[in-house]
């Protein structure tokens, strides 16, 4: 097989791994037993995950040898992301373990691909839910093949926001004073489980503002959706000099865009930045 000549196709290829993964996920819960395991004595692991990596990687690796992959089961090096001198994919086989190893459908198969640092085509895809989210730099998004847009809020205090907790939670006292801040200036939170749905939820309108500190396996391919939707994307913080900022996850927030400003303000002044 030659190698795509375009970013579309490189997009479509996503998708059809990332369904092939979605398929082999659903069968993992329905069919066989769940089995789980710990990162680092915290995160949680199934079977499924690593199964559905090996399925990602090694199709990525068949059709683009010379391609370096970020993927958080096996090659979960984030240096990787700081070397622009070869394409780069940003794979998650399945965002959101908790749920489903809880039988919960907030599910996802990620999967980026980045060249310079930048992400040019993300593919998100929901196989319990069966939604494929889907952009390609300069070329909009979609969910199931009908072109999305986000929410269009204007008010804060009418926005709905959604955020995450991380596995660990010895440091947890930032977090909590930016939820307190938040859930007193906008409508309500919702918790789904899943960064790459919570951000792709801002892409078509389901949410209006998404806020968190993850990795770039969890948002970089939602965050180009989000973008290709014409939702804002950016950090309530600095972005290191030298680091994508496409691939850098603290304190990333993703809104609509007349709202985008007064949720950084508001992030930036619960987390005491200057």
């Amino acid at each position: 097989m030659t190698n795509p000549t375009s970013v579309t196709e490189i997009t479509d290829f996503a998708e059809t791994i990332a369904r092939e993964a979605g398929e082999l996920i659903v069968r993992e819960r329905e069919q066989n037993t769940l089995r789980t395991d710990y990162k680092a004595q915290t995160e949680l692991v199934t079977h499924a995950d690593v199964l559905a990596d090996q399925l990602i990687t090694d199709a990525i690796r068949k059709r683009f040898p010379g391609h370096r992959i970020l993927s958080e089961e096996t090659m979960p090096d984030l240096s990787q992301a700081e070397h622009l001198d070869t394409p780069l994919w940003i794979v998650d086989p399945i965002d959101g373990t908790v749920n489903y190893a809880y039988g919960h459908p907030q599910v996802a198969v990620s999967i980026a691909y980045a060249e310079m640092g930048r992400v040019q085509a993300g593919v998100v895809h929901a196989p319990f839910a069966g939604e494929t989210f889907r952009g390609t730099r300069g070329d909009g998004a979609t969910l199931n093949g009908k072109v999305i847009q986000h929410s269009g809020a204007t008010e804060l205090r009418q926005s709905l926001f959604a955020t995450g907790f991380p596995y660990t939670k010895d440091n947890l006292e930032p977090l909590i004073k930016r939820l307190d801040a938040m859930i007193h200036q906008c409508r309500d939170l919702r918790r789904i489980g899943s960064a790459a749905l919570d951000i792709c939820w801002v892409a078509c309108g389901r949410l209006d503002i998404y806020y968190e500190n993850v990795s770039p396996w969890d948002f970089a391919a939602a965050r180009l959706i989000a973008l290709e939707a014409g939702a804002t994307a950016g950090h309530f913080s600095d972005v290191p000099d030298g680091y994508p900022a496409d691939l850098w996850g603290r304190d990333i927030l993703i809104s609509a865009p007349d709202i985008w400003q007064g949720a950084r303000e508001l992030l930036r002044s619960a987390s005491g930045y200057a």
